[in-house]
């Protein structure tokens, strides 16, 4: 099964959804269900700028709700959140989530998934950082050695 982090939306829908979108705010028109719709999109593309704005539309429609669709966007926060690397906020929704139903199985897989790349990433940076420092040490070495001369 594909990672839901790494799925990326076909621009053709987007680009349907977009379109939809715009021609019903024009009207004064925008139902929550197009909106929704809009916002998925956005936050399964490739540009972090979708996909913040994608996690505006959904904030504004988790507001808004009153009903059963408030698990869902809770649900799509915390992938638009992990998928631009914001971790933190991503967990906090996929705890507002698990506190109404602690079972669910795809979030569960979710959390599981953010926090496998949260130490990823942080073992990446650390190597990184490890890295910088040797070659900035070998650098000031080599000065060093040379003002010896």
């Amino acid at each position: 099964m594909e990672d839901v982090l790494d799925e990326v939306g076909p621009p053709e829908e987007l680009k349907k959804f977009e379109r939809q979108y715009h021609d019903a705010a024009t009207r004064g028109e925008v139902d929550p269900t197009l909106k929704f719709q809009y916002a998925w999109c956005l936050v399964r593309s490739k540009l972090a700028a979708d996909i913040r704005k994608g996690i505006m539309l959904l904030e504004e429609l988790f507001q808004q709700d009153i009903g059963e669709r408030k698990r869902d966007y809770l649900y799509f926060l915390a992938v638009g959140n992990a998928r631009i690397k914001e971790y933190n906020s991503a967990l906090r929704y996929v705890r507002a989530f698990l506190s109404i139903e602690p079972g669910n199985q795809q979030v569960l897989s979710l959390e599981s998934n953010i926090k496998k790349r949260m130490s990823q990433e942080g073992a990446l940076g650390i190597a990184l950082a490890g890295g910088a420092l040797l070659a900035i040490g070998g650098l000031v070495g080599i000065g060093f050695a040379l003002s010896k001369r």
